[in-house]
């Protein structure tokens, strides 16, 4: 089965007994906080996206995406060529380029805050930057169509992380916690095996699945 924001509400209420009006109220909050904890708990090739941006000339910082969690690779396009930018920290750039004014095709990059990065050394000319990342995908709680891809492909993670917050926001018995917890440790199990066994293999390098019996 799969879970919209409204099936998922009333399971979530049926399994702890729950409709007390305040509960009702924060249980956006609690499914966006189990959907936080599974996207930072396994990294799911379904949660990369590509986007390109702009390198000013003269002027060494780019912003991130509003939905950026981490990168995997930045990238300027020069020519239709691309070339692959390293990832360092931002002491390193301050180090290595200590002037602004010392510019050049960039060569490294940095996160520099929650926003921005920085790059080094400070591009001479306006290019095209390509952004590989992991990005944060919208809730179900928030979504117009009340779907998500952890509600249509991940349900029963999606359902047990949404109880552990629930009883926390409860304060509920330890017993039922410790249930849920290995409910919800099981499944994501299950799913950190697809993402980083099974979908980056195939059959012609790796040879068929095969099932011990």
């Amino acid at each position: 089965m799969s879970w919209t924001y409204t099936t998922l509400k009333s399971a979530i209420q049926d399994y702890t007994q729950n409709t007390e009006t305040t509960f009702v109220n924060n249980l956006a909050v609690i499914i966006t906080q189990a959907e936080q904890r599974i996207i930072k708990s396994v990294e799911l090739p379904n949660f990369r996206k590509n986007v390109t941006g702009n390198l000013s000339a003269g002027n060494q910082y780019l912003a991130t995406p509003s939905d950026y969690l981490y990168p995997y690779s930045l990238a300027i396009i020069i020519d239709s060529n691309y070339s692959y930018l390293l990832n360092t920290d931002v002491s390193f750039i301050r180090e290595a380029y200590p002037l602004v004014t010392t510019t050049g095709n960039p060569k490294h990059y940095a996160q520099f805050d929650d926003n921005t990065f920085i790059v080094g050394p400070t591009p001479n000319a306006n290019l095209t930057a390509e952004l590989h990342y992991f990005y944060i995908p919208q809730s179900i709680s928030a979504s117009s169509d009340g779907t998500s891809w952890l509600g249509t492909n991940a349900p029963e993670l999606l359902l047990y992380g949404s109880l552990l917050e629930a009883y926390t926001f409860m304060k509920g018995e330890p017993d039922v916690m410790i249930n849920y917890e290995k409910r919800f440790q099981e499944a994501l199990q299950r799913l950190t095996l697809e993402s980083d066994g099974y979908n980056r293999k195939d059959a012609y390098r790796d040879g068929q699945r095969k099932i011990n019996v």
